[in-house]
């Protein structure tokens, strides 16, 4: 029985080692933790060879090598000490010095200073001079990191660090006070069967140290710690019962009856295969109700949390049903939120009651918090930067161990809207990874949900006060309003009369101009003649603008009207490039007109199309520079006709083309190359076009040129096909 409890002990501090090292094998800490389970574990091993073994040579030599294990063991023990409770790194020197007094008797172990004689199986041991020196340094290492967990453990107000603590001083105290006991004073004084029973009391230090780690959070690797506790737990459980069944049991009740040993042996198996299944659920219950007391199902945590953000939109109820969430969850002491100033609210702590951070520690996580890029912060973090290091000991002060900021970016100086900070867990164990990954995830939900409850409340606020200035503006409005109703019908009527007196006279004028260029009132020279007509083609532009005007006024009146009769196109359009040519010309720009040979004839109003030829024509030649060229095209198509005038000019921005046909619009370059336009050529074109069922045909790149021109659908306004 002795052996078996060596064995289950060496195979639980050997799983302790290795787990400790594969979670963090870059962390200190995790590494001498290894070093002092491999310590014992040698202690363990040399030990159970020493007590199988029947040659006395090979015993003694396996008995002087198991004091190289409580020797590592101490010394380990003291460094994890050291680090755990400060965790700050030494220079070499200390190391060295802290070493010194164990590596002569180490190098002195396989000699017989240390244990000079021993009988087979480990009985009749007899110790040297160098064994009796290995106690004491064995009880000064381990009892001078006892002391320090002592003194830190009266001190300090981390309850979860106290339990941490209290099960590690139990622990070793439980192995090393007895072991020194039986393997040190009992043999001096003669009792040296004693000697055997030594190292079973490590079992102790290996179940508190796993109770450390997995009921209240040592070194983080608790989920995979109980699984293998489990597993070790219930092969150690079937080996004890088959052994007992089929060793102790066959050999008391049937000696040297060999067949019914075997029955038993068979029997003690197969009772093992039906109860395999049972003892594993058994394990798996005991050690969930033990050491995942606060466990949650992460899904139904992360649900809830997104149900209440749906729900909810004031800020205090929305963070207070969180707050209650997160407690029920994590079995927090506390949670609370603090919130940051709004335009209506100074800063605030939503939660269960606690006041939190005092004004000075706000202020001073205000500065701290956007220079570190992390979202959740905790006071175990053992790879804090010096800025997280001051923000965990303002926690610390507060009682509180994790701080989660609701920021949407981790960018430096980004202040957010707040942040969390949760207390203790009611059950003192520690907050682990999966808790704050959880955290992280409802925080990165949370930004957005408070964001819009702020300005929410801040909207609620603003319409009280609002709503006041409103009322009083809005009987200001109402009268501004009908004063400019009254200026814009004043416009509308002045506009109206003026053009309707400006008509007349511009008639008159351009009948007697038409008079002297056909030479009704003699003959004219060429030179005469080219003058009349551009005044001729300006006394035209002034009719379409007038037109234009009238136009403009008769659409708020309701009195716009499509005149439609007979037109062919190609005569339409000839008619009126024969006014630009001459214009187009003057400016060395090369205007061209292919008219079709055959054409349908359409319904349309024919004074207005003529303006809408004419603007787009006159367009292209004002910003086409010289030696530009327009080309005017005329197409028949299948289901339509197309218009276009086609040029190399200056085109039109691409950020302005959208507001082109608006009135009274003009781009930028438009207004700079031609300042006395008005804006309501391209506006009335695209009025007159889409009254008729047409629409338009527009495309521009700066710098490059522009196509204006218009599209009118067959089916409906063709009548015949005539030729020209």
């Amino acid at each position: 029985m002795v052996n078996i409890l060596l064995t289950i002990t060496a195979s639980l501090t050997l799983m302790l080692a290795i787990l400790t090292v594969i979670n963090g094998q870059k962390k200190a800490l995790n590494i001498v933790l290894f070093f002092f389970s491999i310590s014992i574990f040698l202690w363990l091993v040399f030990s159970l060879l020493t007590n199988l073994s029947s040659n006395p040579d090979i015993a003694l030599h396996f008995a002087r090598l198991s004091l190289v294990g409580p020797l590592l063991s101490s010394f380990f023990f003291s460094v994890f000490i050291k680090l755990f409770l400060s965790d700050k790194r030494r220079e070499i020197s200390y190391w060295v010095r802290l070493s010194l007094p164990m590596v002569p008797v180490l190098l002195l172990t396989p000699t017989k200073l240390n244990i000079s004689s021993i009988d087979s199986y480990g009985a009749n041991t007899q110790v040297g001079l160098l064994y009796l020196l290995a106690i004491p340094i064995i009880a000064i290492y381990s009892f001078s990191g006892v002391l320090e967990l002592v003194k830190y453990f009266r001190h300090t107000k981390d309850k979860a660090l106290r339990s941490q603590i209290f099960y590690i001083i139990v622990g070793i105290n439980l192995t090393i006070i007895p072991g020194i006991i039986v393997n040190g004073l009992l043999p001096i004084i003669g009792w040296n069967e004693a000697y055997l029973y030594g190292p079973n009391f490590a079992i102790f230090m290996v179940l508190f140290f796993s109770v450390s780690i997995l009921k209240h959070g040592l070194l983080n690797i608790r989920f995979i710690a109980v699984r293998a506790l489990t597993y070790v737990g219930l092969l150690a459980s079937l080996t004890a019962i088959y052994v007992i069944l089929a060793d102790y049991v066959a050999r008391k009740l049937f000696d040297n009856e060999q067949f019914p040993q075997l029955v038993l042996q068979v029997s003690a198996v197969i009772i093992l295969v039906f109860i395999f299944e049972p003892l594993r659920k058994l394990l798996d219950n005991l050690t969930r109700n033990v050491f995942f007391q606060d466990n949650y199902d992460p899904q139904s945590f992360i649900e809830d949390v997104n149900k209440i953000l749906v729900d909810n939109l004031e800020v205090e109820t929305l963070l207070n049903k969180i707050v209650n969430t997160i407690e029920n969850n994590l079995k927090s002491d506390f949670c609370s939120f603090y919130i940051r100033d709004t335009s209506y609210y100074k800063s605030r702590t939503i939660g269960d009651g606690q006041s939190g951070f005092n004004e000075k520690e706000s202020n001073k996580l205000k500065e701290l918090l956007p220079k570190i890029r992390k979202k959740t912060i905790s006071i175990y973090d053992s790879s804090a930067t010096k800025e997280e290091a001051e923000v965990v000991d303002i926690m610390k002060n507060a009682n509180a161990e994790v701080l989660v900021r609701l920021v949407s970016t981790l960018e430096y100086e980004v202040h957010g809207v707040g942040y969390l900070f949760i207390g203790p867990k009611k059950t003192g164990k520690l907050y682990n990874d999966q808790d704050l990954k959880i955290l992280e995830i409802i925080s990165n939900e949370l930004v957005i949900a408070v964001q819009n409850a702020l300005r929410f409340e801040e909207i609620e606020q603003f319409n009280v006060t609002l709503q006041k200035k409103i009322d009083d503006a809005t009987k200001e409005l109402k009268a501004s309003n009908d004063k400019l109703k009254a200026l814009d019908e004043a416009k509308d009527e002045f506009v109206s009369m003026a053009s309707h007196q400006l008509r007349t006279p511009l008639t008159s004028i351009k009948g007697y101009v038409s008079m002297v260029l056909e030479e009704d009132a003699g003959k004219i020279n060429e030179q005469q003649k080219q003058m009349l007509g551009q005044a001729m083609f300006s006394s035209q532009r002034m009719v379409y603008l007038i037109s234009d005007l009238l136009n403009v006024s008769r659409l708020k009146t309701g009195k716009f009207i499509i005149e439609s009769k007979p037109v062919y196109l190609p005569d339409l359009v000839e008619s009126e490039m024969s006014q630009l040519y001459d214009g187009a010309a003057a400016k060395n720009i090369t205007l061209s007109f292919d008219k079709p040979k055959s054409f349908s004839t359409l319904s349309l109003d024919d004074i207005k199309l003529r303006q809408v030829v004419m603007n787009f024509t006159d367009n292209a030649i004002y910003y086409t520079q010289s030696g530009g060229k327009i080309n005017v095209s005329l197409k028949d198509k299948k289901d339509s006709v197309e218009f276009t005038v086609e040029d190399n000019g200056m085109g039109v921005p691409k950020a302005e083309q959208h507001k082109l046909f608006a009135k009274f619009y003009r781009a930028d370059n438009a207004r700079k190359a031609r300042p006395d336009g008005t804006g309501l050529g391209l506006f009335m074109a695209k009025k007159v076009i889409v009254a008729q069922g047409g629409s338009l045909i527009f495309d521009s790149k700066e710098g490059k040129g522009s196509t204006f021109g218009f599209s009118f659908p067959k089916e409906k306004l063709e009548i015949t096909t005539t030729e020209g």
